[in-house]
């Protein structure tokens, strides 16, 4: 008699159909993957790149020029702050610029700071505390200005803001761009670390560490969240692997068409998605021809309507009286220039 049991045996046709199912099913997966990749669209040209740049550069030098006209001295981080940035790196990729406008915002931007000099020297700050002075610090960072007797005012003034706290919180809910304690935190640190004088040095540390620890600990709730906290990881010097912990969070949350949503129950938008790629690149060294960067640019290309703008929904209640910026969209037309700036941004910074 053979020492080997009948092939067809009950126990050995189950064993069989069971090794048979989990190798269908193997092939399945494999299968699945490869079509998903498949069906991943073509990285976008570099001339599809530039076109919609190009096209977006105008719109936003607009609404910072006509925003400053309308608000009669008053900075804004929508049409001043991130429109400037915006500006200043497309300008290092080779696009031309309206570089008389991007100089009168970066003076103007300074001046407004100087007008409040003598507050920023008392503690008081100005009108959105934190996040103005922080975003106009940016601005001038990017805008190529250099540390003078106002940047250091406002440095000492974010030093001493809000000492009882191991963060800086916005004054308002605006959300997106101003309701996250990340966001606050970030432009606050950033402009300490940006233009603290010599003497301020020692005690940014101190208040830099004590950011840090928090940060570690607290998890983002939302994309813009994520974004910042991302960003204010890197500016408060944290480990390697707790920034790449950080991108892997941001990375998870980008939708099946490629962009970021603002909360998880929104559809993708520009300015989640523009965020998003922007900090992933500049503050956590995704390549710009990663795949999800690549995901993430096609978002933006196919988002951005025929006039060269994006669109995106305001979430904010309105607090002030309403006024033409420049940019299109009406009522939506602040997050939407923010967004476009971001959208400009994350895209300017795919060109070679």
């Amino acid at each position: 008699m053979s020492a080997f049991p009948p092939p067809f045996l009950p126990e050995r046709r189950s064993a069989f159909s069971g090794r048979l199912a989990a190798i269908v099913v193997a092939c399945a997966i494999v299968a699945l993957a490869t079509t998903l990749v498949a069906a991943d669209p073509a990285p976008p040209t570099q001339d599809e790149i530039k076109a919609a740049v190009t096209k977006s550069l105008p719109l936003l030098t607009n609404a910072a020029r006509v925003s400053k006209e309308e608000r009669d001295g008053c900075f804004t981080c929508h049409n001043q702050g991130l429109p400037i940035i915006a500006l200043s790196i497309a300008a290092t990729r080779g696009f031309a610029i309206d570089q008389e406008t991007l100089r009168d915002q970066v003076k103007f931007t300074a001046a407004f700071l100087t007008k409040h000099r003598a507050e920023y020297l008392e503690g008081k700050g100005q009108g959105g505390q934190a996040d103005t002075a922080g975003y106009a610090l940016w601005a001038l960072e990017q805008g190529g200005w250099k540390a003078d007797a106002t940047t250091a005012a406002v440095a000492e003034y974010l030093l001493g803001y809000q000492m009882d706290l191991v963060h800086w919180k916005p004054q308002s809910r605006r959300p997106p761009t101003e309701q996250s304690l990340f966001t606050s935190t970030h432009v606050a640190l950033r402009g300490l670390k940006t233009f603290g004088s010599a003497e301020q040095r020692e005690r940014i540390q101190q208040r830099m560490e004590r950011v840090r620890e928090w940060l570690l600990k607290t998890p983002a709730e939302d994309t813009e969240d994520a974004v910042s906290r991302l960003r204010a990881l890197r500016v408060a010097e944290a480990a390697p692997h707790e920034i790449g912990n950080a991108v892997q969070t941001l990375l998870h949350s980008q939708g099946a068409d490629g962009g970021w949503a603002q909360l998880p129950d929104q559809e993708s938008d520009a300015y989640a998605t523009g965020t998003a790629l922007a900090a992933l690149h500049q503050a956590g060294d995704l390549p710009v021809d990663d795949r999800s960067y690549v995901r993430g640019l096609r978002y933006l290309l196919a988002a951005q309507l025929p006039d060269g703008s994006w669109h995106v929904k305001t979430r904010s209640k309105p607090i002030q009286t309403y006024y033409e910026g420049g940019y299109p969209h009406e009522k939506d037309q602040f997050i939407s220039s923010a967004a476009a700036s971001w959208a400009t941004i994350a895209l300017a910074l795919a060109v070679e």
